[in-house]
């Protein structure tokens, strides 16, 4: 009996399998789960209440996805495509390797430029789309899997090796009561003092690696040895 209480979980993998309306998917799982759980419609309000409450600040996520695809429907993609395939010798490699150190910068301060979703994906990705167009090319499908895979990489490292460079931001706070639980007292200064060489020696690397991968990359579907 004890499976039962997975059946909401079995709920949304048939509805989303079927490709169902995924609003309604989410009620019935919940509804399922409630009455298997024995847990009355106040408790189950209640719960949910506490739980959008608990975690409002995904509601920021949600509008920057909302207002990403109505700028998209706008001709942003084209824009950014239009803007670069300007821009003589531009690669995609050096274009993810910009936007690195443009996000180590912003992240050093805790300033979100709109990550993953909400400048990668809309902006930097048909950027790279159009430095390759620029120079007389298709765009090859396995090329562009490969550079989104290296734009969201430096996305992920710069943010995550220069965000605990502020003092009293969450990273720090984080790794500073780690710390204490370790029995060392550190305070944010000293170890934002400490991460700025490792932050400066990660996103480095990062973008030489990518810079160099999307080289030889150019050479293997173009043949133009990046020219």
């Amino acid at each position: 009996m004890q499976y039962l209480n997975l059946l909401g979980i079995l709920v949304v993998i048939v509805g989303f399998a079927l490709k169902l309306d995924s609003f309604l998917i989410i009620i019935v799982a919940t509804a399922v789960t409630a009455v298997i759980a024995n847990i009355d419609i106040v408790t189950l309000l209640e719960t949910c209440g506490s739980v959008f409450v608990a975690n409002r600040s995904m509601l920021i996520f949600i509008i920057v996805m909302l207002a990403t695809g109505t700028l998209e429907r706008n001709g942003l993609k084209q824009a950014a495509a239009n803007l670069i395939s300007k821009i003589k010798g531009a690669t995609p490699g050096a274009l993810i390797g910009a936007y690195g150190v443009i996000r180590a910068i912003f992240g050093a301060f805790n300033v979100g430029i709109g990550g993953i979703a909400g400048f990668v994906r809309p902006v930097l990705i048909p950027m790279t789309e159009g430095a390759i167009e620029s120079k007389g090319d298709e765009v090859n499908e396995e090329h562009l899997e490969q550079v989104k895979g290296m734009a969201s990489g430096i996305e992920n490292i710069s943010w995550f090796f220069c965000q605990v460079l502020v003092v009293g931001g969450s990273g720090a706070l984080l790794v500073q009561s780690t710390l204490k639980g370790l029995g060392y007292e550190v305070a944010l200064i000293d170890l934002a003092l400490v991460e700025i060489p490792v932050a400066i020696v990660a996103v480095g690397f990062a973008c030489a690696y990518y810079f160099l991968k999307d080289k030889k990359l150019i050479k293997k579907y173009y043949n133009k040895g990046g020219k």
